[in-house]
């Protein structure tokens, strides 16, 4: 669609560059403008490496905090289809909630409509571009700096420079361009001029992809008497369309919710459109009184313009932002989500590549998903589901009653739910852009490893599953027992781990310290092997039985370990990327002895 568009629009303004200096000009402007909002992008994200991020989501636990988010951000980088991508990126990773996200869209919308005024109340007022050339300077001059921090300010110094002087370029050259041709011939009254230029609206913002530009042309334009004020207000309307375009396309790449959100966009902005378009006398009505409240002359057409830009999206939020819930309701039955297979990833979007933080929480997200995946197998092979870990009385008894052997197919079962999950978050980590120095880069690498962990529990299961179905037939009761005792020792510290993993999630104190948890397997391993080395000497298994018991057992605890580590990192210190974290995702070798001791002597 870009190519195309580029094919068309070259042509257009090759034609226009040699019918007139003044729409050179005009195009010139804004070309430098759109630079602008680049380069004001660019260094808005350079802000986003934790702590836009952290803002976001302690601003953002009720629905009109969510709004006034919106509103500022919208306000602060005037792009509110920044602030549309940053939240599909963020509600993909599921940094947000959907009721989160459209309150945002709602704020943005409003905070938008900032950029008008500025426009129109400061932009046509004064000769801005004497205010440009120092922002251009000093922006220039942080650009060149190592900091990332100062380089970010400098993009946002020179994207306002270049915001300011694309004004100033397309107010003088739309003041001359009514020598060449006026446009305020083409007028167009009635309805069929209100849904024409609403047309022409949506599309110049789609080229764009900027409302904040097409408004800019259309506030310089009807200040000089270029464009009809009743033609004026079709274009913002079809600018506040159009915008939702962006938002649309930034959720091609992303899930369910991303789509759902950017239906949102779309239907707010489209319903507030048409509403605006049939009460439209009755919007111009409103923009006089409203206007003559504030001081405004009636002939200041580019002020009233803005005045209704915020009137027409305040609408919108008055009509619309009551029924958020009933929103979401009709998203969800309208974008149905697939249940994908299980063992595919679910969380790791691209639209989430463009934030470090929302990279970090796609990959801690889909990670949880691989583990859940790996305790399925895990308790699949001793003939259990994850319910029955709410039996907490029961474990041993549910293990003990399966008394025919269990053929799962664990090689099936890791190609189906694992590998292709494990290999796509690999691929998702390896192709994370940012700077290997940040924060968020330990925090991948710690990912890493617990995952690691998560297939090398696995594999350990396959090793011990052999033995275990194969003791299952036995006839000798105490070898079928004590290996019924490795599955419920399993079983069970998955039991707490996932016990452990609910209270982290509510904000409780857990009752049950991983360090007790480190200690039992180290404690649980060294009473089994006592156990086994009983059972021989008493003659009451064979020796070849011990040595594939002690084997076993040493699987055991493998196992559990490799899960306890996967589920520290995830549960407890998911959001921990300091040098030191190694030091805090181990135990102290003394301390484990410690409390081994105390449970030996108990």
């Amino acid at each position: 669609m870009h190519k195309a568009l580029l094919l068309i629009v070259i042509p257009l303004l090759s034609y226009g560059f040699w019918l007139s200096e003044e729409f050179k000009g005009i195009a010139a402007g804004v070309s430098i403008f759109l630079f602008g909002m680049l380069s004001l992008e660019q260094g808005f994200k350079a802000f986003t490496g934790g702590v836009l991020e952290r803002i976001l989501q302690k601003t953002t636990n009720t629905t009109w905090k969510s709004f006034g988010f919106g509103f500022l951000s919208a306000s602060l980088m005037q792009s509110s289809s920044l602030v549309s991508v940053i939240t599909i990126s963020f509600l993909s990773a599921g940094l947000l909630n959907l009721v989160t996200g459209i309150g945002i869209v709602f704020g943005s919308n409003l905070g938008t409509t900032t950029g008008a005024w500025l426009i129109a109340g400061l932009g046509l007022k004064i000769n801005i571009a004497t205010y440009a050339m120092p922002m251009l300077v000093f922006g220039v001059l942080c650009v060149f700096q190592n900091g990332k921090q100062i380089k970010g300010i400098g993009y946002i110094l020179t994207g306002l420079g270049f915001l300011l002087l694309g004004i100033h370029y397309m107010k003088e050259s739309f003041e001359h361009f009514e020598s060449t041709i006026n446009l305020a011939e083409y007028a167009m009254p009635g309805v069929k001029g209100l849904l024409i230029y609403t047309a022409l609206g949506i599309i110049a913002t789609i080229i764009m992809q900027s409302s904040h530009a097409t408004m800019l042309l259309t506030i310089t334009a009807v200040s000089v008497h270029q464009i009809t004020y009743d033609n004026a207000l079709a274009l913002t309307i079809g600018a506040n369309v159009g915008t939702t375009v962006t938002a649309i396309i930034a959720a091609l790449g992303a899930n369910i919710q991303g789509k759902r959100l950017a239906g949102s966009h779309l239907l707010i902005n489209l319903s507030t459109g048409i509403f605006a378009l049939i009460f439209i006398k009755q919007f111009g009505i409103a923009v006089d009184i409203v206007s003559a409240k504030l001081g405004i002359a009636d002939t200041d057409n580019a002020l009233k313009l803005a005045t209704f830009h915020s009137l027409f999206n305040l609408t919108g939020i008055i009509l619309f932002f009551p029924f958020i819930h009933q929103q979401v309701a009709l998203l969800e039955r309208i974008f149905i989500e697939k249940r994908p297979a299980i063992f595919k990833p679910i969380y790791l979007d691209p639209s989430a590549m463009d934030f470090p933080e929302t990279v970090v929480e796609s990959v801690r997200l889909e990670s949880i998903h691989l583990y859940e995946n790996a305790i399925h197998i895990i308790l699949h092979t001793f003939g259990l589901h994850q319910r029955d870990l709410q039996q907490n009385d029961s474990l041993k008894q549910l293990i003990d009653q399966n008394a025919q052997p269990i053929e799962y197919d664990i090689d099936a079962s890791y190609e189906k739910r694992i590998k292709g999950i494990y290999s796509a978050i690999i691929a998702f980590i390896s192709q994370a852009g940012f700077t290997w120095e940040m924060t968020q880069s330990s925090r991948l690498s710690w990912l890493r490893e617990a995952n690691k962990h998560l297939v090398e529990a696995i594999k350990d299961t396959k090793h011990l599953q052999k033995n275990w179905v194969r003791a299952r037939s036995s006839t000798n009761q105490i070898r079928i027992d004590e290996y019924n005792k490795i599955a419920y020792q399993i079983v069970l510290h998955i039991q707490k781990i996932e016990t452990f993993r609910h209270e982290i999630e509510g904000n409780e104190l857990p009752l049950l310290s991983l360090d007790t948890l480190k200690a039992s397997i180290k404690n649980d391993d060294m009473q089994m092997n006592r156990t086994i080395e009983t059972l021989i000497r008493e003659r009451k298994i064979s020796p070849e039985t011990g040595s594939s018991l002690i084997n076993d057992s040493a699987y055991m605890r493998s196992i559990k370990k490799n899960l306890l580590k996967a589920a520290e990192t995830l549960f407890l210190h998911g959001n921990i990327g300091d040098a030191d974290v190694e030091h805090q995702l181990s135990l102290n070798e003394t301390e484990i002895n410690d409390v081994v001791h105390t449970m030996d002597t108990q």
